[in-house]
């Protein structure tokens, strides 16, 4: 049983692989984590290594996050097991990503089984959260902008994977990715979802309310009299 005396808080991660995002946000104190994947690692110009990944690791958990999250890869669950393994042992706050493939499902049943804690990730519909609970994950990531890319009903897909999620009373958690605006955690929220990554301009965009900047600049300008 839960320890109804324990409070549950929303888990935000940036996901970023840049540092200069990581100075930025993390000392706000909102972010659990870091989430990453090959595409990410891309686009801030860092190679898609195992050395990489542990110099990256290293310099997340230095400002205090308590899980870095990478993603394995390989053609064969062999290969997805065998990075997956070498990820896992960088850190016991490491967090292995592997896509919702029939590969990845075999890599992460094997992973789970050593103990590797994992998320499911490139999810795209609501019955790949049942996979992603059978298999005992920690995270099922749906992709919500990407579904409504592609003309599905992604709010509609999130909500039935949360539902499917306490139905089945399993302790996956559902890791909303792919967030275009502060809107849209506002909406998940409200249908209890409370665990999203998102880029640092969705983290800029949760500041970016005029009315409280000029309640700051007011509350400033009397206490200097």
């Amino acid at each position: 049983m839960h320890d109804q005396t324990q409070t549950i808080r929303p888990r935000l991660f940036l996901d970023s692989a840049d540092r200069a995002a990581w100075d930025e946000w993390l000392p706000t104190g909102l972010f659990h984590g870091i989430t990453t994947n090959p595409t990410i690692l891309a686009n801030a110009g860092i190679a898609n290594t195992l050395s990489e990944l542990s110099r990256l690791s290293h310099i997340a958990f230095e400002a205090d996050v308590s899980e870095f999250q990478a993603q394995t890869w390989g053609r064969s669950s062999e290969a997805l097991i065998d990075n997956g393994r070498v990820i896992a042992a960088l850190d016991p706050r490491m967090v292995v990503k592997v896509p919702i493939t029939r590969e990845g499902a075999i890599a992460a049943a094997t992973l789970k089984a050593e103990g590797v804690r994992i998320t499911m990730t490139a999810v795209y519909a609501a019955h790949q959260a049942l996979s992603a609970a059978a298999l005992g994950a920690d995270y099922v990531a749906p992709y919500l902008g990407r579904m409504n890319d592609a003309g599905r009903d992604g709010f509609g897909e999130i909500a039935a994977m949360q539902e499917i999620i306490r139905a089945s009373r399993s302790e996956t958690r559902v890791l909303v990715a792919s967030l275009r605006a502060a809107d849209d955690l506002v909406r998940l929220g409200r249908l209890g979802l409370d665990t999203f990554t998102f880029s640092p301009n969705v983290a800029a965009s949760l500041f970016a309310e005029e009315l409280t900047e000029a309640a700051a600049e007011v509350f400033e300008m009397a206490a200097e009299g």
